[in-house]
């Protein structure tokens, strides 16, 4: 993520995410599922502005009508978690621009909740490193951690394990977010842990080489069945997009966005041109041409 200090605070650019692989390993004692999943930051963008307050509050406004800005909020728990933590005695007023779709798949709270953490540590002149911040990303949510690496990373456990991945070239894609979102716990209760996982090392080498062909031929992704019985248009996405001839088309996390890996940048443009020319009844949809976030 991208952090700038101004004279009256901090602004930091948060991206989402997409996977590029993903995997149920099992179920886990503490209810979640052990996965195995190789996730990319992409440059869509949320905007937080962080500026302090006169007391101790935390108070959250937002350009998006449907979203909370309460205590359930991920930034406010964020920002909470590091008063705790810290014993900080300062409040601080936060401003959110959101551009990534709510419930998509995209890690849209959670990379806010990772610039959070990030703003509140500059503007409140904390000091704590980036490992510190991430283990109180661990304690918020699983995707947290991720955002505290260089762009991609292997994570595994919950996810909270993040191991960074060296890109062998930039990655350009076309994320498609239908009209609703879907609820991650139960995409994965529909979903069934496999008697044999797909390995990921195959997609880490494609990806490590560069090459765009085989990471579009092994793009896995174990909640797309389930995610499709609950909500069949993210298949209908899935097949518009595979006609368009991309490299390869996958639902990222638990849905509902799908994506195009495209080969360059040039067929992203001509993919989201034929997109925003499809058929009317798949016309109540989001676009976006992105690429790996550097």
């Amino acid at each position: 993520m991208f952090t700038e200090r101004h004279a009256d605070g901090v602004v930091v650019r948060a991206p989402a995410k997409v996977n590029l692989f993903l995997e149920v390993l099992g179920k886990r004692s503490d209810g979640y599922h052990e996965i195995a999943t190789l996730m990319v930051a992409v440059n869509l963008e949320d905007t937080l502005v962080f500026r302090d307050n006169s007391s101790e509050t935390i108070e959250l406004h937002s350009d998006h009508p449907e979203l909370p800005t309460g205590a359930e909020n991920l930034i406010v728990r964020a920002a909470r978690l590091l008063q705790e933590r810290t014993g900080c005695r300062r409040g601080a007023a936060i401003q959110l621009i959101k551009r990534i779709p709510l419930a998509a798949g995209l890690a849209g709270g959670s990379t806010d909740a990772a610039a959070a953490l990030t703003g509140l540590n500059r503007l409140w002149q904390l000091g704590l490193a980036v490992p510190e911040l991430a283990a109180l990303g661990a304690d918020l949510g699983s995707d947290i951690p991720f955002f505290f690496c260089n762009g991609a990373a292997w994570c595994t456990g919950r996810g909270e394990r993040v191991e960074p991945v060296a890109l062998g070239t930039p990655l350009h894609f076309v994320v498609v977010s239908p009209p609703r979102g879907l609820s991650t716990a139960e995409v994965y209760r529909h979903s069934v842990v496999p008697a044999e996982p797909v390995p990921g090392d195959p997609l880490r080498e494609a990806v490590r080489r560069g090459d765009v062909e085989a990471v579009g031929q092994r793009l896995h992704n174990r909640l797309q069945p389930a995610a499709v019985q609950l909500y069949p248009l993210i298949g209908a996405l899935c097949q518009e997009l595979a006609g368009l001839g991309p490299a390869g088309v996958l639902m990222s996390g638990s849905g509902s966005s799908v994506f195009a890996l495209c080969r360059d940048q040039s067929e992203a443009w001509r993919v989201q041109r034929r997109l925003r020319s499809g058929p009317e009844e798949l016309s109540d949809r989001r676009v976006f041409m992105v690429r790996t976030y550097a």
